[in-house]
């Protein structure tokens, strides 16, 4: 099935790749069903440059393209997934770091992204790299941000995706005690299962002490290069090691990826024909029908 659909995903792409941002032909393959109950990811990995961003975003504008309500939350201090989604986050405005030290009401930060109906992020500003010292002198300072999602309607989102700073601090830590599964990009180098082993144990230790119902539901290679046996060789280990819960879809090393942000989009608008946009729509796809037989 995931052949044909990327097949006429291909399709759909060469004819419509001059539509407008936003429109993007639509759900090229109608709706992907709707889960039962509000999915909320946690997309961490304290290795930089892996795709933490990239991924968040992507997923996001992949899966409120096919009927889903979908809500980013930048919990990382540079704020790159507000760039790419193109919400603002400079100066005064309301972000994550109000709702987590200030206690300002998660929905007064959400905002939708512009011409992606049912897409929403609550951005990140600067600020928000003095929480992590400020949050350590507050009451239950590890459940802030799953307090803010419980205050607010959260039901109203089929998937809820919390961008993550590279670190396991405490802002590493509120993600993975608000969400109920935890998406691991890892990247096709030869760096890349080193410190997984660490990030894995504080995994267990929220499981353990915070959160019993953090399941690693999902691992994703990102940056792949096929003409390089290494990261097929890369790709084989970490399959060897984790299972079905890697996706059978390979992200790819793509120019376009690395240049949607700039113009304020994520790659699914910004050239929906390149094979980065395919791939993300694929593995979204994949998510997406996950859900109906978790």
């Amino acid at each position: 099935m995931v052949s044909r659909e990327t097949s006429a995903q291909k399709t759909a792409a060469t004819n419509g790749t001059s539509a407008a941002p936003g429109a993007v032909a639509g759900a090229r393959d109608g709706d992907w069903p709707r889960p039962a109950k509000t999915r909320i990811f946690t997309v961490a990995n304290q290795k930089g440059g892996v795709g933490k961003t990239t991924t968040s975003v992507n997923l996001a504008a992949a899966l409120s393209m096919h009927g889903q309500r979908v809500l980013v939350v930048d919990l990382d201090p540079q704020g790159n997934a507000s760039t790419a989604l193109a919400v603002e986050h400079r100066g005064d405005v309301p972000d994550m770091y109000k709702v987590l030290v200030e206690d300002l009401p998660l929905a007064e930060a959400v905002k939708e992204v512009p011409d992606m109906p049912g897409l929403y992020c609550a951005p990140a500003t600067i600020d928000l790299a003095g929480a992590e010292i400020e949050l350590v002198s507050m009451v239950a300072r590890e459940a802030r941000l799953q307090r803010a999602l419980a205050a607010y309607d959260a039901v109203t989102f089929d998937y809820i995706l919390i961008d993550c700073p590279p670190s396991l601090g405490l802002l590493t830590v509120n993600a993975l005690m608000a969400a109920n599964e935890l998406l691991i990009p890892i990247q096709c180098e030869y760096y890349a299962l080193e410190g997984l082993g660490q990030l894995l144990r504080n995994v267990d230790l929220v499981r353990a002490h915070l959160n019993p119902t953090l399941d690693l539901s999902t691992i994703l290679m990102t940056m792949y290069d096929g003409r390089t046996r290494l990261a097929s060789q890369v790709a084989e280990e970490v399959r060897s090691h984790f299972g079905a819960t890697v996706l059978s879809t390979l992200i790819p090393r793509s120019v376009r990826v690395s240049e949607a942000p700039s113009y304020g989009q994520s790659v699914m608008t910004y050239d929906p024909g390149s094979s980065g946009a395919m791939a993300y729509m694929d593995a979204a796809r994949e998510i997406a029908y996950r859900a109906v037989t978790v």
